[in-house]
């Protein structure tokens, strides 16, 4: 009987990960109208989440699943609702709307990373979030479960590190992203600095940081690209 009730406890990302295996591709980048076909399956889901929240009872890979879901999705939704938009900045407040209620509270987007995730004390959760912007780190084409976070957490953190449009680390070059700079606290927590974690996954170490190896981050839509059919060039 226990069983049963615990399962029914727990949220079903299902429908999430389709909407995102049919509309993110592997680059991260999103068909934003595809996922506005599918508005009636992403609105079910997003009210799901609503409806069930974090229990003492689950473990702490089911719910940091279910807040790396919560955020993205609801990053999504801000964007889906005012769309069509050229950045998440262009919605009303994107950072401090409740956008999200669960048991009766209501959180921001800025509650949910800072109060909720953060605390879980492991700074490779932010790069795992996505605002739908073009500097966040990519949008994993899949939904974040207990099964697949501690895999992922590593896999998207060396992702991100690695990834030229991200951060450029070569051996003469040194520009990283903003998301070192804001969470500096985070990364230099367990007695090492942003540099010493940086090379746990850097292809190519680095030894030196200065206040201008920081990328400006780029805010702009992380929206695929619709190529001009060809016919539509012919006289």
């Amino acid at each position: 009987m226990f069983s049963t009730t615990y399962a029914q406890e727990k949220v079903n990302h299902s429908a999430w990960d389709q909407i995102l295996i049919l509309n993110v591709q592997d680059d991260g980048m999103v068909d934003y109208e595809g996922v506005t076909r599918d508005v009636a399956v992403f609105y079910d889901y997003f009210r799901s989440l609503c409806k069930i929240s974090p229990k003492e009872n689950w473990s702490k890979e089911d719910k940091l699943a279910y807040w790396l879901n919560v955020y993205n999705a609801a990053a999504m939704k801000m964007i889906i609702d005012d769309y069509p938009v050229a950045s998440i900045n262009e919605v009303e407040n994107p950072w401090k709307r409740k956008v999200f209620k669960s048991e009766g509270v209501r959180y921001s987007l800025d509650e949910i990373e800072h109060d909720i995730l953060r605390k879980f004390g492991d700074p490779r959760i932010h790069f795992l979030l996505n605002c739908g912007s073009m500097s966040s780190p990519r949008l994993w084409n899949r939904a974040y479960t207990a099964m697949n976070i501690n895999d992922a957490l590593e896999e998207r953190t060396r992702e991100f590190i690695n990834d030229p449009q991200r951060n450029q680390i070569t051996s003469s070059t040194v520009k990283i992203s903003q998301v070192f700079e804001w969470y500096k606290d985070d990364f230099e927590s367990n007695n090492i600095d942003i540099i010493d974690f940086i090379n746990q996954y850097a292809t190519v170490k680095i030894n030196k940081i200065s206040k201008d190896s920081y990328i400006t981050y780029d805010w702009s839509l992380n929206k695929k690209d619709i190529k001009t059919p060809i016919s539509s060039n012919q006289h």
